[in-house]
């Protein structure tokens, strides 16, 4: 069966623009599962409940899950495994004789996932995984820009980790909202104004941008160029 799994970035970025109504009829489009791992339901409803300035988002997300339109997994793979990986991906880079935390619980559970599963894709919006999965130098240069230092790598846990990782595929919030646009899914708010299709795009690929997406202006006017003929 084809899956995707969902970090929490993604859904929080929806759900901040009102979009997660997109996930089902992406679902349907897609014929498979959509799938969140326990650290992750975690993060998107058991502690936004306890709060008040999130907690109706956590209440839509909940209700996704009783509607199965978001899959709840949790197994032993995913819980012995998403320790070690994260171990692994936060000893891999050195600073002033410090290993610098760079992932988080959630975010690695996601992986562990995917790799168990056999999964077509992960959804990730953070840039720091995306980059530790498929070009770990790039992180190199940023931490070095950010901490004004050279940065030493354990190649053993990077080697590791790619292992671990390889082969996964990552799609963020940008794409999701793309293939809304492409398959009709954001027709219901075409409007009479001038370049209605264009300014629709153009808000929602924005729109998840301000709200977490690793995605740089280029390549916004990039899928704006594409899709807005």
């Amino acid at each position: 069966m084809k899956s995707l799994i969902f970090d929490a970035g993604p859904i929080i970025s929806l759900a901040t623009n009102n979009l997660l109504w997109i996930l089902e009829p992406l679902k349907k489009e897609f014929n498979g599962n959509f799938c969140i791992t326990e650290p992750v339901k975690r993060e998107l409803v058991d502690r936004p409940l306890e709060t008040k300035k999130f907690k109706f988002e956590a209440i839509q997300v909940e209700k996704l899950i009783e509607n199965r339109i978001l899959d709840v997994i949790d197994n032993s793979f995913i819980r012995e495994n998403t320790p070690r990986l994260l171990n692994t991906a936060n000893e891999i880079f050195k600073a002033y004789n410090n290993y610098i935390k760079i992932v988080h619980f959630a975010e690695i559970s996601v992986i562990a996932a995917a790799t168990n599963l056999n999964a077509d894709a992960v959804v990730i919006d953070e840039k720091t995984t995306r980059f530790l999965i498929e070009n770990p130098r790039i992180i190199v240069e940023i931490l070095k820009r950010s901490l004004h230092t050279s940065i030493n790598i354990n190649e053993n846990n990077l080697k590791e980790f790619k292992n671990a990782a390889r082969g996964i595929k990552i799609i963020r919030s940008i794409e999701l909202v793309t293939m809304a646009y492409e398959h009709g899914v954001l027709n219901n708010f075409i409007t009479k104004i001038p370049d209605a299709r264009k300014n629709l795009l153009e808000s929602v690929l924005w729109g998840v941008k301000l709200n977490g997406c690793a995605v740089s202006k280029d390549e916004i006017e990039q899928i704006m160029g594409i899709e807005a003929r």
